[in-house]
């Protein structure tokens, strides 16, 4: 952390960890320059209403590259820094590291609520590195909430070795990532619904639906992939309780300096696009409840039924029922949706849509090819039921008002 913030000149350059990664598109001169260090990022955080979560290093480098360790009666300085950190974000004025923040321009706290703990490690060496952390962390502070890692994959020897691990442990959350195949998020909107309510609560901090089986090469961030997210994440919706947060990745690409695809903002010096993946996390993130409501077909949840992947939530402070249903059919469907449960409803409620052929891509000539469109749609209020038509290979977001 101390190396992260003072002069933005004096901070110390290193190489980059994506340095020599890929073969297929080398970058020597990628480094890590810390111009945005930790009370940067603390202020870009707070500027745009966002929960900061920094992820620190556990004393392991990757283990996909040298996987090389700090011996564990040298994990000293790695759990200190730790602690520095959120004295940093978070002390008063008058402990050492508030006080530098106040020095810097920034006397309040920033109220840093959580952290994670390494990034995608695995193994009893990552375990046995994290206890140590966790003790120091929760013994100066109880509340605060740390992020675990599961490993790399959703699934495997590594996977449930750590899962287990890390209940046992009472984890706070349990980092899952997954770039999979579209079929795999199909497959998988179900996964949470089985998981225990009262547990170790999920961060799915990074996953994306890949083309080609993860060959960053190869990959495209088309509709199909996109589409095969929206479905997903309706069961990450429909699973609040567990999912507690969610996280696409990567965010932003240069389009001559990329190594990682997809991405869900494209760049060059001058414009962006957003794909079909932002528009789909746009979606979600601007039409969340604040309780989940039970929308099912045949007293099942729609899990693939009909290809058909949905759930539904209230927003309290805008007294509306929000649906999203996801269609992975190549042909259109008709449902009429039954609204049990509430006593009135407004006839005028709002329809979004995104539909297009699957191997569809936005691109810098053509931002909006897959993009929402928003219509007004009529609710039967004395029936208390809204008839959709939903188009091949399209997602839905609908709000419907109770008065």
């Amino acid at each position: 952390m101390e190396k992260t913030i003072g002069p933005i000149e004096e901070r110390q350059l290193i190489m980059n960890r994506w340095n020599i990664e890929f073969a297929h598109r080398a970058a020597p001169d990628y480094f890590q320059t810390f111009g945005l260090g930790f009370f940067e990022y603390l202020q870009l955080a707070e500027d745009i209403g966002s929960e900061a979560l920094p992820i620190l290093n556990c004393g392991m480098a990757c283990q996909f590259n040298s996987a090389e360790v700090v011996p564990l009666d040298q994990l000293e300085p790695y759990v200190q820094d730790a602690l520095d950190l959120i004295e940093f974000a978070n002390g008063d004025i008058n402990t050492t590291w508030g006080k530098v923040r106040a020095q810097m321009g920034h006397p309040a706290p920033f109220n840093l609520k959580m952290m994670g703990v390494g990034n995608e490690n695995w193994g009893p060496q990552y375990i046995e590195r994290l206890k140590i952390f966790t003790k120091a962390i929760k013994a100066k502070y109880p509340n605060f909430k740390l992020i675990n890692s599961s490993g790399t994959d959703p699934n495997g020897d590594r996977f449930d070795y750590l899962n287990k691990e890390l209940r046992a442990m009472n984890a706070d959350f349990i980092d899952e990532h997954y770039y999979r195949a579209p079929e795999w998020f199909l497959k998988n909107a179900g996964r949470y619904d089985s998981y225990d309510r009262n547990g170790s609560k999920v961060f799915a901090g990074e996953y994306a639906s890949h083309t080609n089986n993860g060959a960053p090469s190869s990959n495209r961030n088309t509709w199909r992939a996109a589409l095969s997210e929206a479905a997903f994440m309706t069961g990450l919706e429909r699973n609040a309780a567990v999912v507690q947060m969610a996280s696409y990745a990567p965010l932003f690409a240069h389009v001559d300096g990329w190594q990682w695809n997809p991405d869900l903002i494209w760049v060059d010096n001058l414009q962006s696009f957003g794909t079909p993946s932002y528009y789909v996390q746009q979606l979600y993130s601007l039409n969340k409840g604040t309780h989940v409501l039970s929308m099912t077909q045949n007293n099942q949840p729609l899990i693939g039924q009909d290809s058909l992947y949905a759930s539904a939530s209230w927003d309290k402070a805008s007294n509306e029922i929000i649906l999203k249903i996801a269609n992975n059919n190549n042909q259109a469907q008709v449902r009429e949706i039954q609204l049990d449960g509430v006593k009135k409803l407004d006839p005028n409620a709002k329809l979004i849509m995104m539909q297009s052929d699957p191997n569809a891509v936005n691109t810098f000539e053509e931002a909006l090819k897959v993009s929402p469109t928003e219509k007004k749609i009529v609710v039967n209020a004395k029936t208390k039921k809204v008839s959709l038509e939903l188009a091949p290979y399209s997602f839905y977001v609908v709000r419907i008002k109770t008065l």
